[in-house]
């Protein structure tokens, strides 16, 4: 089977022929480089439209293929442009009917993910996918891929091209930013990462307040790519440690730079994890990764009819069902000595006046430079050390902090025995999981009502005591809630739905299936009208729908 894809999501226009056993046939492609300003999604339609019908003839010919062995066409069905988005799905439909040939539409970044394992071999890895449009951290499970952190305004790509055009550098930001920040020194820049999201508009405003105030650009180059590289390179680690995969993808058009590369290979041999890079060609945008992504989506589902396939613009990574991929359950080889690797500690066991203790220790991070990861580290153990005293005044239980050490960026903490919430909200019988869900949604509304937020609410951060023995469980006294890391203080009801909707995403890879049912039951104890309704502004808005 031949598959031709299509690819016109934003300023790249791409055309590619694979086969089924994954061997690249051709690959041909344009890319529109805008005079002015950002790309225009009017005259990103007007580019597909003028080399659409130019790179086709120019990719068979390359593949020394004629038009009767093609089986299928494939298609960007979303996300994307709008208008762009049009053009391609009314190319592939045109051709699909003039050659009497089935037509299978795709999601653009499912087909990165996709084209990333087949370059490099990499099975069931944990990936960063950064763009102009997009930065999502991607991995497999339970029959999708989950979005387990993305941004919550701009894309990586969309940044750097910004503060690209506002400072007068140029479009696309990306490779000149790069160039600069190699002569660079560091400046204080704000470094968000909310849970398992970033965010990038406060960060690249204060970059431009820098250079308006007549810091060196190439200061303010280096501190804003090493400071948004370090957040992407952060949560990529927290999915690493939330899920115990032992592979790192990197791709999408940003993994060009080669500071952002450096920064995920040596945070990957950090973890103890594997790294892979495809190819730069079929980094970006392109259409070999809509071929084989339709391969792909063929082989198990067939072709679209034609009725369905139409562009769905906001067309999410998590709305696809993959049963292709190698769930394989290959998970990090810790050194003995650990007890648990988070995404930002090192856990050991430990004794403290005889009594059974954990040290939690802030390691240093080879991939941030020294001015960050010393102000990270610091900052959060302190604020971990606080709040893990006030959290107790509201009632919720929590390990009992015994000692802290700034200069040393680690606590000692009491050690609390019993199972984690990741590993057994699954296995529960109804009743039970009913019983625990209510008890998380009280717990949280305690803290809450406390004004404090936990910031990286997942089920790796709750641990149900006493679970394996016998009787009836008191669940609401036995829950335990800890790693208080990411904590803050705030009155703020989004800060608090945006804690709920962190947990959703951590129970949603543990079992998607009863993911919905045990956050309504989390929310109905929680038992707050108001921020159900935040919740639902929040998912509403684009970062949780592009």
């Amino acid at each position: 089977m031949i598959s031709l894809g299509i690819e016109g999501t934003a300023e790249k226009t791409g055309i590619g022929i694979v086969d089924s056993d994954g061997n690249v046939l051709a690959m041909a492609g344009k890319q529109l480089y805008p005079e002015v300003g950002g790309i225009h999604p009017r005259e990103a339609a007007e580019h597909h439209a003028k080399w659409i019908p130019q790179l086709i003839p120019q990719a068979m010919e390359e593949a020394g293929l004629d038009y009767k062995d093609i089986d299928f066409i494939s298609f960007s069905q979303g996300p994307g442009l709008g208008p762009a988005l049009r053009i391609v799905a009314s190319s592939a439909r045109s051709l699909a009917l003039s050659l009497g040939i089935p037509i299978v539409g795709v999601n653009h970044c499912i087909g990165h993910v996709e084209i990333g394992k087949l370059d490099t071999g990499a099975r069931n890895p944990v990936t960063l996918y950064v763009s102009g449009g997009n930065s999502q951290v991607i991995a497999y499970e339970s029959g999708r891929y989950r979005i387990f952190g993305e941004t919550l305004d701009i894309a990586i790509g969309n940044c750097l091209d910004q503060f690209g055009r506002e400072t007068g550098l140029g479009h696309p930001g990306g490779p000149v930013v790069e160039k600069l920040a190699k002569e660079g020194s560091y400046i204080d820049l704000p470094y968000v990462v909310k849970g398992m999201d970033f965010s990038f508009s406060g960060l690249l405003s204060s970059a431009l307040r820098a250079h308006q105030n007549g810091a060196p650009i190439e200061d303010v180059c280096y501190s804003l790519q090493e400071t948004a590289f370090a957040m992407l390179v952060e949560v990529t680690e927290r999915a690493l440690a939330h899920t115990e995969k032992d592979e790192v993808l990197l791709c999408g058009g940003v993994s060009a730079n080669s500071r952002l590369r450096d920064m995920m290979k040596i945070m990957a041999e950090e973890h103890y994890a594997k790294f892979y890079m495809p190819e730069m060609k079929y980094s970006g945008d392109n259409g070999v990764m809509i071929a084989w992504l339709g391969h792909l989506m063929y082989e198990n589902f067939g072709p679209l009819d034609i009725k369905d396939t139409g562009i769905i613009q906001r067309f999410r990574t998590d709305e696809v069902d993959a049963p292709w991929v190698d769930n394989r359950k290959e998970r990090l080889n810790l050194p003995d000595d650990l007890a648990a690797k988070g995404a930002e500690s090192d856990i050991y066991a430990a004794k403290w006046l005889g009594r059974d203790a954990i040290v939690k220790q802030r390691v240093s991070k080879s991939y941030r430079v020294s001015e960050i990861d010393d102000k990270i580290r610091r900052h959060r153990t302190k604020s971990e050390a606080k709040i893990l005293s006030d959290v107790k005044r509201t009632g919720v239980r929590s390990p009992i902090l015994y000692d802290v050490n700034l200069d040393e960026k680690y606590i000692v903490m009491e050690k609390i025995n019993g199972s984690l919430v990741k590993d057994i909200m699954h296995t529960m019988d109804y009743d039970d999981r009913k019983a625990l869900s209510y008890a998380i949604g009280e717990n949280i509304r305690l803290f809450h009502d406390g004004d404090i937020i936990h910031g990286d609410l997942t089920g790796s951060n709750m641990i149900l005591m006493n679970y394996d023995e016998d009787g009836d469980l008191d669940f609401s006294n036995d829950l335990a809630i800890f790693d208080f890391g990411l904590g803050k203080y705030s009155d703020l009801i989004e800060d608090k739905a945006a804690d709920l909707l962190v947990l959703k995403k951590s129970f949603q890879s543990i079992d998607y299936d009863i993911a919905t049912e045990c956050f309504d039951w989390i929310l109905e104890a929680y038992g707050s009208d108001k921020i159900n309704d935040k919740i639902e502004d929040i998912q509403s808005r684009g970062r949780y729908t592009h």
